[in-house]
């Protein structure tokens, strides 16, 4: 039994030297990072140490933490011909880290090239990130559709991650993350049920923190005319940046298997208690079983 931890974020050497190899956003210089549309971010070196993080997973009692690229800085969206060498940089780094570290893969989403996938899928990855904003309505799932088909057919899951953002230098730091974020996480979560769900009915789907509470809004969907979706024993929702008042109300919409935990680190940290407050139980659900019928769809 191995405590699971499906989110974090670890920019390998290779990586790191892709992004420093641009001129044009997204790049690093030295470890100050330029995105389109934000200002200039001071990186702390000693949050991608690879030794540093192995610790740091070993105090948290994780046999196994997932890494995923950072989407909002925008690889995914990028032309191909841009993305693919910081995709395979992601790739090559992090199919080399060591245990605890696993990850999830990564893709172009403006250039879909699912044979590419397959590749990198064959190199161990747990299964599949996307950005939000690729899933947020009908023509992202008709043009995402030969991805997701490949996951269905190797039994493998996805994870929807928060994608880019335009910012305004106006908005204070945490706007990001408190304001687009959780609405493309919101649409994400809805998008998957209109289109995404009837589409593909065997995918597994884990959707990042917390669906931006999309479950919340049930009551408000059955008003106006939908229908809440009950039993959905293959969407799963991770915890990062949330804590026991929002993780216990989610667990009374959707109930304890759909939640597991996802911390997004170095962003935030891990919980402190892994349960929520919820007992024991709850944090067996969250760290051990539903992660592992994420992964694998074992029970």
């Amino acid at each position: 039994m191995t405590n699971v931890d499906v989110h974090q974020h670890l920019w390998t050497p290779s990586l790191v030297t892709a992004l420093r190899a641009r001129r044009e956003p997204p790049f690093l210089d030295g470890w100050t990072l330029f995105l389109d549309g934000e200002p200039p971010f001071e990186i702390p070196p000693a949050d991608h140490d690879i030794a540093r993080r192995a610790e740091l997973a070993a105090a948290d009692g994780l046999g196994r933490v997932l890494i995923s690229l950072s989407a909002p800085i925008g690889v995914e969206w990028l032309p191909e011909a841009e993305a693919r060498p910081l995709l395979d940089a992601y790739h090559d780094g992090a199919a080399a880290l060591p245990e605890p570290f696993g990850a999830w893969a990564a893709v172009c989403v403006r250039d879909i090239d699912a044979d590419a996938t397959a590749k990198d899928l064959d190199r161990g990855f747990a299964g599949l990130q996307l950005p939000a904003n690729s899933l947020a309505d009908a023509a992202g799932y008709a043009r995402c559709a030969p991805l997701l088909e490949l996951l269905e057919e190797r039994d493998l899951p996805l994870f929807v991650h928060p994608g880019p953002t335009v910012d305004s230098s106006a908005d204070p730091a945490w706007w990001p993350a408190m304001v687009p974020y959780v609405q493309q996480m919101h649409a994400s979560w809805y998008a998957f049920r209109a289109f995404g769900r009837p589409r593909h009915p065997r995918l597994r789907v884990c959707f990042a923190l917390l669906a931006g509470l999309a479950p919340l809004h049930g009551e408000r969907l059955s008003a106006r005319g939908g229908q809440q979706q009950e039993g959905d024993q293959g969407v799963f929702v991770e915890t990062s940046s949330y804590g026991p008042t929002a993780v216990e109300a989610i667990v009374r919409a959707l109930g304890v298997d759909a939640v597991v935990q996802g911390s997004d680190r170095p962003y935030a940290e891990p919980p402190r208690h892994p349960g929520y407050g919820l007992g024991g139980a709850a944090a067996y659900a969250f760290r051990i079983a539903n992660p592992r019928r994420l992964l694998t769809g074992e029970g």
